[in-house]
């Protein structure tokens, strides 16, 4: 096994896409979750959170059977794209965005209920509907809550392994990321190489919860 940028590059490329799709999701949902008192809101913020608890073969489990070509889905999407999504940068995706849906939510809706809601009233007293005050009102008042989930969303994008080792596979030059290339190193003894993919991981981390570490009200 010899150096390659490629699973950097797909780290980001993943991690990068990945949170521009889950960090819209995690808005829309936790808008409305908040909006008003949810039948079942219980049950469905579990759903939310799962994959945070489960182990990442489970995870990685019911991605393929979601999505495997025995699935209604993925046969309709390689009915569309004439090929299976499976041990494919798309899955690799997919598997970053279900993990890193929940640490985005849970930020955002965390930002969400501290606006006061007295502003928002009064937003909405001077005509503004619900989406208009999301936009106008809720989001600018929560831009930390939304920086720190973005951040948290990539980087833990950034470095899941488990389901996308399942899913998207260790393909280099195709599916491989850094965690997986980090994970071919050690089972093939390049332990030099490992220690080059660990460390830019380390790197990009430590300078993303700093950014986080900054944005305190109180720093």
């Amino acid at each position: 096994m010899q150096w390659s940028w490629h699973p950097v590059q797909l780290s980001f490329y993943v991690a990068t896409i990945a949170t521009v799709i889950a960090f819209l999701l995690a808005i829309l949902s936790a808008f409305w979750i908040i909006r008003k008192d949810r039948k079942g809101k219980a049950i469905i913020e579990t759903v939310f959170f799962l994959p945070l608890v489960l182990p990442p073969t489970v995870v990685g489990f019911f991605l393929i059977m979601i999505f495997g070509t025995n699935s209604w889905i993925g046969q309709f999407i390689e009915g569309i794209a004439g090929k299976s999504i499976l041990f494919t940068s798309t899955a690799a995706i997919i598997a970053a965005i279900v993990v890193a849906f929940p640490l985005i939510y849970q930020s955002i809706k965390t930002g969400f209920l501290a606006v006061d809601k007295d502003i928002v009233g009064a937003a909405k007293v001077d005509g503004a509907g619900d989406w208009a005050a999301l936009i106008k009102v809720i989001l600018p008042l929560s831009y930390r809550s939304l920086t720190t989930g973005a951040v948290l969303g990539f980087t833990r994008g950034f470095g899941e392994f488990g389901a996308t080792l399942m899913f998207a596979g260790n393909i280099p030059g195709k599916t491989q990321t850094i965690p997986t290339a980090i994970y071919l190193a050690i089972e093939t003894g390049e332990t030099t190489l490992a220690w080059y993919y660990v460390l830019i991981s380390i790197g990009l981390s430590f300078l993303l919860l700093l950014i986080i570490n900054r944005m305190k009200p109180n720093d």
